[in-house]
């Protein structure tokens, strides 16, 4: 299937499965990072994040995917006429697949609760962001694919596989579980902060 993934992964188990399957399918990759980093040395072709927005990452890697070329790739309709004109005007790519996985905020915060620092150094923002735009993308526009976890890896392919795309049945589903990861990310924040500050 021809197309384009947005890949930017904290946990990079299963990456080399993903990419090779990414390149069978004829599906390019924009990495950010370290992600760009791991699938370059796995030997596969990647765009990094900042070479395809025009803004280097920001030193401590706090913002690195937050920009309109990024999530109007995600979001954007190229079936509406002002939104295709948006977005062709601007260069925008449409994004196929959204794969990422946050922080481990839970399991920095059980290890080492009164540390209060580490807890806000491991608070994802654009993650969160990329996987709420993802899973909107998916309702809105029935193109976008968000992948959340390594273990869905194996469900992807073999659709891909099968079919040479992704059909609605497993696009919503993801959906589903992306809104659900976001839905307990900021739930355990939440909770965190609400026992250990005064």
């Amino acid at each position: 299937m021809a197309g384009i993934a947005l890949v930017s992964v904290y946990d990079k188990s299963g990456l080399s499965i993903l990419s090779s399957a990414f390149a069978k399918h004829e599906v390019s990759i924009i990495g950010s990072g370290g992600t760009a980093e791991a699938i370059r040395k796995l030997g596969h072709q990647v765009t990094d994040v900042s070479d395809y927005t025009g803004y280097s990452e920001m030193p401590g890697g706090l913002v690195k995917t937050l920009h309109p070329k990024i999530h109007a790739g995600i979001l954007g309709d190229w079936n509406d006429p002002s939104q295709r004109k948006y977005l062709e005007t601007n260069s925008i790519r449409p994004f196929d697949f959204v794969v990422v996985n946050l922080y481990p905020f839970q399991e920095v915060v059980k290890q080492d609760p009164e540390n209060h620092q580490k807890a806000v150094d491991n608070i994802d923002i654009g993650g969160v962001a990329l996987i709420r735009a993802a899973a909107k993308g998916a309702l809105l526009n029935q193109r976008v694919v968000p992948v959340t976890n390594p273990f869905q890896y194996d469900g992807l392919i073999r659709e891909l596989d099968r079919y040479g795309k992704i059909g609605p049945e497993m696009r919503l589903s993801l959906a589903k579980e992306a809104f659900g990861i976001t839905a307990r990310y900021d739930l355990a924040i939440s909770e965190y902060f609400s026992r250990n500050t005064k």
